[in-house]
């Protein structure tokens, strides 16, 4: 049980240290990216404001579990969609379709874990 509440934390806190980024929404680095991406500027925008709000949900621990769940729902297609943006517009699947998968790949652990000690709590 210890164990598991140890790779929750890490696991989230990774993946809400990399959607704090999204802070820096109007930066001259986040707006070349979502032209690199061929996204118009407002989904930029959106994608941030939506990464922000993921972060609190996940991070804080008094947030109702269907929000949650809808925080992971809202990461996971993020990150998949993002790997398909970056092989649709040609860069190299390393280092930017793998980023993409490592941080699924934590999104699922943080997911997989919550819920095992969801589930711990409610036995």
């Amino acid at each position: 049980m210890k164990s598991t509440k140890i790779i929750y934390w890490i696991s989230t806190s990774i993946i809400c240290l990399f959607a704090s980024s999204a802070i820096q929404m109007n930066s001259q680095m986040a707006i070349e990216g979502t032209k690199h991406l061929l996204i118009p500027r407002y989904l930029g925008l959106e994608v941030s404001i939506g990464q922000l709000i993921g972060l609190v949900l996940l991070i804080v621990p008094q947030i109702p579990a269907r929000f949650k769940e809808w925080g992971y729902v809202g990461f996971g297609i993020l990150y998949i969609t993002a790997f398909i943006g970056h092989l649709a517009v040609g860069d190299a699947m390393v280092p930017y379709g793998m980023m993409c998968l490592i941080f699924f790949g934590l999104l699922l652990t943080s997911y997989i874990t919550y819920h095992k000690l969801q589930n711990a709590t409610n036995s």
